[in-house]
């Protein structure tokens, strides 16, 4: 493609005769493209989830005091609470196809069909118009009671109940030849004349990252203050959303990760509900994390 001067211009190369210049030299740029066919006007997405037990369980600690008591804090709230308000939140989000990211906008219709593999068929399945579901909340009011039933599913799978496996499949009708936004490729060192966007793709077709569906289905949290005018976030350890470069979790605001996780273990000084739902949250994404006392890896 060719392409034209965009950037902001320095206050030396505003002088009207170097910019005619400079638009005159050919800005030649070689990209990925994908897009649908002319003859099919909707996309599908699909992948499959599993849902696994064994939150506040590191799988390597260096401490066998704190991990027994980061046990006995987890075991704590799944008494009190269960795992059902997270597990509602991931259901949500897969109900409302958030997944999907730049495939969702400006889409007619977006159907997404849910099954429930066992021995390698569908025992169940539960089909959601995604467009009916809100990205900012999550509100319960008005929504089938198919989604009571998969939050139920992976709330059980979050507790080690039963083996849950989820196939997903998104249909979105967007328009033929309509172009699709698959994942990009982080390549650190390009040659001259390389490719200055490389999408990715398995065996041809265009794919997303696991990492960018992950981020999508934990998109859960809104407990962090300000989140009526952002809404929900991916569960981050300081709440961090890199497409703004800020974090909302900061620990001089003690409602990051590390300080809500210490107080709570190490200080007996149980957080709001709301921010034991982040902290286990957390501990269901993984991660490792260190203090004075402890190195763990989740």
């Amino acid at each position: 493609v060719r392409g034209t001067i965009s950037n902001r211009l320095k206050t030396k190369d505003q002088d009207p005769a170097k910019l005619d210049a400079a638009i005159e030299k050919p800005n030649l740029q070689t990209v990925d493209v994908a897009a649908l066919p002319p003859d099919s006007d909707t996309l599908q997405v699909s992948f499959t989830l599993r849902i696994l037990s064994g939150a506040g369980l590191p799988s390597a600690c260096n401490n066998v005091e704190y991990q027994a008591k980061l046990q006995q804090v987890v075991q704590g709230y799944i008494q009190n609470n269960g795992f059902e308000e997270l597990a509602r939140r991931y259901a949500h989000n897969l109900a409302n196809g958030r997944f999907l990211w730049r495939n969702r906008i400006g889409a007619e219709q977006v159907q997404v069909v849910i099954d429930l593999l066992e021995q390698g068929q569908a025992s169940q399945s539960w089909s959601f118009d995604a467009l009916q579901f809100s990205l900012r909340q999550f509100d319960t009011k008005g929504h089938p009671p198919e989604l009571d039933t998969l939050t139920q599913l992976i709330a059980q799978g979050l507790a080690g109940v039963r083996h849950v496996l989820l196939r997903i499949r998104a249909y979105v009708r967007m328009g033929e030849g309509q172009e699709v936004f698959p994942s990009q490729e982080l390549i650190l060192e390009r040659g001259k004349g390389d490719k200055s966007r490389t999408l990715y793709h398995v065996n041809n077709v265009a794919a997303m990252h696991s990492q960018k569906i992950g981020n999508a289905i934990r998109t859960i949290d809104d407990w962090y203050p300000g989140s009526q005018e952002l809404g929900p976030i991916a569960v981050e350890p300081y709440g961090s959303v890199t497409t703004q470069g800020k974090a909302y979790r900061q620990p001089k605001e003690n409602l990051d990760f590390y300080t809500l996780l210490d107080n709570w273990v190490l200080k007996d000084k149980v957080p709001a509900l709301e921010h034991q739902h982040f902290v286990i949250a957390v501990l269901i994404r993984g991660g490792a994390g260190a203090n004075a006392v402890v190195t763990w890896y989740a």
